[in-house]
């Protein structure tokens, strides 16, 4: 067979260029810092792992449960069921078993998916620029850090300081190096996708293709076998990449190549050698590599502070932001500082949002969304409305973070309080100092609409069973000091009942939604309970006492002018003045 041209070249069509593309969310969000997991030998370990694997799944589906993993992998069954949620979170298919399955059922993961989860351990995230003033980071955090020096370490003040964004990998760049190391390990990926069949007649073609194959993935192989992908394997590829015209949210693998693009869905496609596909896919990362170096010297060479031609820019009340330019790209929303800003679905493009160098503020994005990101924040209030997939929330200083969400990863944060609806245990990674976190303690008329949306159970939340794993992340691109790579993280501590306070988010929707949210929709536990009911109560009195007081009309006058100051200082000390800014302009 011919090989194909690669998917974006030119036609006289004038159609839009359809490039490859990595997919991000294993990347950001399927990367999990535990040692057993990380094999950096390629397929010398993967490959036979596979095969135990293999036999250990059941026979009929390729499926393995948790007690399998955690048996074949050598760890423990609460980190074999931290991989099949981490895996389920970043799975491209919404029908997959895996992500359809209730809380309680084990169904498993398709070894394929779970094999190329394995392989991306290996990973090492794209380094950031390291920063010229180490010792203001010094004086931000109170503590040293293995991160110290570099933009990572940065606490948000620091950030904010620096202009940090010129320090900061873009999404281009971030792509960049995505499709980079997929260009590199591609064989070895292939490899444990492949299968091998015995040779056909035609003992030269064997042996080309044989020949060809065996080159790059180094497996000495007689003549008599072949190594092929079928459709089904090979659609195993959508894992890591996809395709997709500009604004769009991408189109089928099978469709994007050729050799599966026009098979019969009665009929079982003709696998293809496996020489072939790693030529097609390396031609189209190579196109791909080339369109993002073009992106990448427009926006160095463009005016300062220009944002990547393929994120989206919020507005942000005067901030002079724009638009998303892509569905597949997250919504931006960055250097907001000292106001409060609203976004709801109909102001994001996209599936995910990313919340930026965000301080002193009260941010809402009260929308049904899949991943959410929040970094580099401080001194803000961030509500999240309701995510799907994942939210990861990472160097953040004094920030209050209110999510319903399916999962959440919290890393490298400091005097945090998270107010959490959780489906899984929220995952603790990196050096962490006083995290706190507390049940869901707000509502707004759309929210239980949006959380049918994706997929997130009311009846279940485990906010108080965090789950800490290592302080330094092998994942970054950074020399870490030698003896410190199994030191558990810090975990979180439960908000005192006391402190806890409900959260009143203004109802900009009026009477849009027909089944409106009226109350928090997750239940709060009995003791928070028992300590809003003394709070209520406690509050009463003091109205009651106010009103029972004789005094002198002047002395009346004092005592209001008295309470409306310290309610003044407060409100500014707490930064819950924002919130009145809010209401007053909406």
């Amino acid at each position: 067979m011919d090989e194909t041209e690669p998917t974006n070249s030119s036609s006289s069509s004038a159609k839009p260029a359809v490039f490859l593309h990595a997919r991000r969310e294993p990347f950001e969000y399927g990367l999990l810092p535990i040692s057993k997991l990380i094999f950096s030998d390629g397929t010398a370990t993967l490959a036979p792992l596979k095969e135990k694997l293999i036999q250990r799944s059941s026979a009929s589906s390729f499926r393995i449960d948790a007690d399998g993993i955690s048996d074949v992998l050598q760890i423990s069954i609460d980190n074999a069921r931290l991989v099949l949620d981490t895996l389920s979170a970043v799975l491209p298919s919404d029908s997959d078993p895996l992500v359809t399955a209730k809380p309680h059922e084990d169904v498993g993961a398709d070894v394929h998916d779970l094999i190329l989860f394995l392989y991306i351990q290996s990973y090492k995230r794209i380094l950031p620029k390291t920063h010229k003033d180490s010792a203001a980071v010094a004086d931000v955090w109170p503590s040293t850090s293995a991160f110290d020096g570099y933009l990572s370490a940065l606490s948000p003040l620091q950030l904010v300081r620096s202009n940090s964004r010129r320090f900061m990998p873009s999404q281009a760049d971030e792509e960049a190096h995505q499709l980079s190391y997929l260009q590199k390990h591609l064989a070895n990926i292939l490899a444990l996708l492949a299968e091998s069949v015995e040779g056909e007649d035609d003992e030269s073609l064997v042996g080309k293709i044989t020949v060809h194959f065996c080159f790059f993935f180094c497996i000495p192989l007689g003549y008599d076998e072949v190594f092929v992908l079928t459709l089904e394997r090979f659609e195993h590829l959508g894992f890591l990449i996809q395709f997709g015209e500009n604004g769009s949210e991408g189109i089928p693998l099978s469709q994007a190549a050729p050799f599966f693009a026009n098979s019969d869905p009665d009929m079982p496609a003709v696998p293809v050698p496996a020489a072939q596909v790693h030529d097609w896919v390396l031609q189209n990362i190579a196109a791909a590599l080339e369109h993002t170096t073009e992106r990448v010297s427009a926006k160095e060479n463009g005016p300062p502070n220009a944002s990547d031609q393929d994120v989206a820019m919020a507005d942000a009340c005067t901030s002079s932001h724009k638009g998303s330019t892509s569905a597949r790209s997250p919504s931006f929303i960055e250097g907001i500082s000292k106001t409060s800003f609203v976004k709801q679905g109909s102001d994001l493009k996209g599936s995910s949002v990313k919340v930026l160098n965000c301080h002193d503020s009260v941010i809402y994005i009260l929308a049904p969304l899949r991943y959410a990101t929040v970094y580099g924040c401080s001194d803000a209030t961030i509500v999240l409305g309701a995510i799907g997939k994942a939210v990861r929330v990472e160097h953040c200083e004094r920030v209050q973070v209110v999510a319903a969400a399916k999962r959440i990863c919290i890393a490298n944060c400091r005097e945090c309080v998270f107010f959490l609806g959780v489906n899984q245990r929220p995952l603790i990674l990196g050096d962490n100092h006083k995290l706190q976190v507390a049940p869901y303690n707000t509502f707004y008329s759309q929210l239980e609409d949006h959380m049918t949306q994706v997929g997130i159970e009311a009846t279940i939340n485990r906010w108080n069973e965090p789950l800490a794993l290592g302080v330094v992340d092998p994942h970054d691109s950074l020399s870490h000091p030698a003896g410190v790579s199994d030191v558990q993280a810090e975990s979180a501590t439960c908000l005192d009942p006391d402190q806890f306070t409900n959260f009143l988010i203004p109802n900009w929707f009026g009477g849009e939604s027909p089944a409106p949210t009226k109350h928090n929709p997750f239940l709060l536990p009995e003791v928070y309970m028992a300590s809003q009911k003394k709070n209520h109560t406690n509050l009463g009195e003091i109205k009651q006492a106010l009103r029972d007081v004789q005094l002198e009309e002047n002395r009346k006058r004092e005592l209001s002018c008295a309470l409306h100051v310290y309610f003044k200082d407060w409100l500014y000390a707490s930064g819950n003045i924002r919130q009145l800014y809010c209401l007053q302009n909406d």
